[in-house]
């Protein structure tokens, strides 16, 4: 049988970051030993508060379908959150529990673009969201902030990259993989841009929220431009802030509208996401908040370390970040160095070479950079850069 696949999943590619995980694996299963660098995952266990009420929802009998769109104590859960962290109302009608906040991503382009619409996406971005956006037949449209800029765009890139057909905006702070936040002020401005193209969503991934050292608090477009609020999807997760990136639980906030759209395409896909996670998150957002600050004070500790040692090696120039537990340094003098044409063939001789594993900058949009994650342990993070030093001063 000839085996035609569908143009739709022949436009895209499977994950950068999965695959490099997955090398660094196999690798590690033939004896190498090989330190990843590749996964976005904390290495923190789920705290303990959080795993217990998971034990006793199974033990409750949690464990049938749920409504669509989640339990309802959950979605209150979110709109309470929305309210003490954001100050932002949102009622349980608009909000949607998603096995994920990829899934929640997924669940917007369905429900929103149609073939040949186009969405804007700032690079440095994160690698699902242009093969998200080709998967439902739309167009991606990259606008590339450079490290010059803190890898943020400005009003005038914005304005410039806009034509009768866009239709969404994707704006994601902090940022993965470049670890930078965009300030009110900056948000703000480029909410004045958009208030001239009334048609555009804007969705905003704020995934990364709580892990953040900024003197100046959290904010997404909707808290610098409450007035945009009716146009926007805010999409986040309980993954990275509490250690439950396994238990597969994200949400979406936005209009009753779009909400409704989404929960009827998830409704034919995955339908509801799995019942005791959701009552694990449930508890993650209503228990205690502290343990997030632990997390962010060591992954503060380890960032404070690693961009300091890698800016020092000849060859890289390495920004400070504001967030997130990645670091997204510019590699264009140790290619030049190395011989290499591309951040991959560098980032292929920095495993074969030097036993690191690390994901190319051009998988997230930007060539000539690679992205670090120091979700792992400082005592590994020294060993890797260790390793890059004596790459790079033997070339």
């Amino acid at each position: 049988m000839d085996y035609k696949l569908s143009r739709r999943v022949n436009a895209i590619k499977p994950s950068p970051t999965l695959a490099v995980s997955q090398k660094a694996a196999e690798l590690k299963a033939q004896g190498k030993d090989v330190i990843g660098l590749g996964v976005g995952e904390p290495d923190f266990d789920t705290p303990e508060f959080i795993r217990d009420a998971a034990k006793k929802a199974i033990d409750d009998g949690h464990t049938r379908y749920t409504a669509v769109d989640g339990i309802s104590e959950l979605k209150q859960a979110v709109c309470a959150k929305f309210k003490r962290d954001n100050q932002l109302e949102y009622s349980p009608d608009q909000v949607l529990i998603s096995a994920g906040g990829k899934h929640s991503i997924f669940n917007l382009l369905t429900a929103w673009l149609n073939e040949g619409d186009e969405v804007i996406i700032p690079a440095p971005y994160w690698v699902s969201y242009p093969d998200m956006t080709l998967l439902v037949g739309a167009k991606p449209v990259v606008v590339q902030a450079t490290i010059e800029q803190e890898y943020k765009i400005t009003p005038e890139q914005l304005r410039a990259a806009i034509t009768p057909k866009t239709r969404l905006l994707f704006l994601n702070s902090p940022s993965n993989p470049t670890g930078m936040a965009y300030s009110h002020d900056e948000l703000a401005a480029l909410a004045e841009v958009l208030r001239e193209f009334p048609d555009i969503l804007i969705a905003t991934d704020d995934m990364y929220e709580h892990i953040l050292w900024t003197d100046a608090p959290f904010a997404n477009i909707v808290m610098a431009a409450p007035d945009l609020k009716n146009r926007s999807v805010i999409l986040s997760g309980v993954s990275k802030a509490y250690a439950m990136t396994g238990w597969r639980i994200g949400y979406a906030a936005g209009p009753k509208q779009i909400i409704a759209a989404m929960k009827k395409v998830q409704s034919q896909s995955t339908s509801n996401p799995t019942a005791v996670s959701q009552y694990a998150a449930l508890a993650a957002l209503e228990g205690d908040q502290s343990c997030i600050q632990t997390m962010v004070t060591e992954f503060k500790r380890r960032h404070d370390y690693l961009v300091a040692a890698l800016h020092a090696i000849p060859g890289i120039q390495c920004l400070p970040g504001q967030g997130t537990f990645y670091t997204f340094p510019n590699v264009t003098g140790l290619m030049r160095k190395a011989g290499c044409k591309t951040d991959v063939e560098l980032c292929e001789r920095l495993l074969e070479e030097a036993n690191v594993a690390l994901v190319p900058g051009s998988a997230f949009g930007t060539d000539g950079y690679f992205r670090l994650s120091f979700a792992t342990s400082m005592e590994v993070l020294e060993q890797a850069v260790a390793r890059i030093r004596e790459f790079a001063e033997g070339l």
